[in-house]
């Protein structure tokens, strides 16, 4: 039966190039099998360079030690999605969350509720270089030195930004800056991500033996009632407690396969059984996405005129509902067989950089965003049209900003 691999010519208009391949019949091979010669080396991190190579990879041949490209290119796309999804905010979110009913919340309902894979989107981006974790000592010196130095450097930096915006006073700038480790110092929302991906970061060693030798069949397990948790906040919608919940116990019956977790495991479960490309992987992806989003879009639009709390609103935009999981799967399934077939073109250079500087991208945007907006915004009448320009400008002006930073002396401890 033929399978079908896809080369991306991204200097001729992003043409894609289907080419029918044979091979013969075999067995699947499993994360560190010879014959996997397109799956890269677990030593990636999420928005980072890959390490160098260490007893971490020491199992890891080669060829396959190479950059995903493709993954590379997903990374950016995500980046731009949480710019554009943070614009967004703008034109439905009033004063105490409350719901601004207009026009323009129609159009982020259209446009964001596709680009609500983003965090999954990352966190399966880290799941699928994650394992396995041979030395616990340099896995997590790798990674905390990447993703928790930038990440208080950043707390302290949003805690005089908004003491130089008038919002705060330099005490309470300080009071923000000691706050640091109960909750991230000061109410920059985006800042969240990082204490849940230090929290996988620190799991990781835990579940790695699993992940590196479990059944295929005990993974889906795994899998399966994970994807049951995600149907949760809908039945919370008709029976507020189910399975064990009760004001004295936060741990239901399924709580312990339920979270973001759930992605690295999916992630990691593509890695080992669904690398091969074939045309059935294609026909799934766009059958996930396409259910997703009308679930995700449909749900938002259809309670924008009837929600007052933003909490409510975005019942079908939560991260752990099973229709943003559907359309993280179908989106992470379409590039995980992308070969560039230039890979040292500029295009492709341009990518790989921005996919290197994404994690500071990330943790500075929200100021570079409030100042393209307060630019932007008044000069354009229709939301269809600044939603994209101000987030497009926000993710341009952003990378300048962490690109000219990455050229300082010990830029790595704020840009990552």
């Amino acid at each position: 039966m033929p399978i079908w691999t896809v080369n991306i010519q991204l200097e001729n208009a992003l043409s894609f190039v289907i080419q029918p391949v044979s091979h013969p019949k075999k067995q699947r091979p499993l994360l560190g099998d010879p014959g996997m010669r397109s799956v890269p080396s677990p030593c990636y991190s999420l928005f980072q360079h890959p390490m160098s190579q260490s007893s971490v990879c020491e199992n890891a041949s080669n060829a396959s030690a190479q950059r995903h490209l493709g993954f590379d290119l997903l990374r950016v796309i995500a980046t731009y999605m949480v710019m554009q999804i943070h614009t967004g905010e703008f034109y439905y979110i009033g004063r105490g969350d409350t719901v601004i009913n207009t026009a323009s919340a129609y159009w982020v309902g259209w446009y964001n509720s596709l680009f609500r894979v983003c965090v999954p989107l990352f966190v399966m981006l880290s799941g699928f270089y994650l394992f396995p974790v041979n030395d616990e000592k340099l896995f997590f010196k790798k990674r905390f030195s990447r993703v928790l130095t930038p990440f208080l450097a950043w707390c302290a930096l949003y805690a005089f930004y908004y003491y130089f915006q008038g919002s705060v006073t330099l005490m309470g700038a300080f009071t923000n800056v000691l706050h640091i480790p109960i909750n991230y110092g000061t109410e920059v929302g985006h800042l969240w991500f990082v204490y849940m991906l230090l929290g996988i970061y620190l799991f990781a060693p835990v579940i790695s033996p699993w992940v590196q030798s479990a059944s295929r069949r005990s993974m889906e397990l795994f899998l399966v009632l994970w994807g049951v948790t995600l149907t949760i906040p809908y039945i919370h919608l008709y029976f507020p407690q189910i399975w064990g919940e009760a004001a004295w116990n936060r741990t239901p019956m399924l709580y312990y396969f339920s979270g973001f977790l759930g992605y690295a495991v999916m992630a990691a479960y593509i890695r080992r059984f669904l690398m091969r490309p074939a045309a059935i992987h294609f026909i799934v992806a766009v059958a996930l996405i396409a259910t997703g989003y009308c679930i995700t879009a449909s749900g938002f639009l259809s309670r924008l005129s009837t929600e007052h709390d933003v909490a409510r609103l975005e019942l079908t935009w939560g991260f752990e509902t099973i229709n943003v999981a559907m359309m993280a799967i179908g989106v992470f399934l379409l590039f995980k067989n992308i070969q560039p077939a230039r890979a040292a073109s500029a295009c492709w250079t341009l990518i790989r950089d921005i996919s290197r500087k994404s994690y500071g991208m990330y943790l500075a945007h929200i100021m570079v965003l409030n100042a393209v907006y307060a630019l932007v915004n008044k000069r354009i009448d229709s939301a269809a049209i600044k939603l994209p320009v101000i987030a497009l400008v926000t993710f341009t002006s952003t990378y300048i900003l962490v690109k000219a930073l990455s050229y300082l002396p010990k830029s790595k401890w704020v840009v990552g």
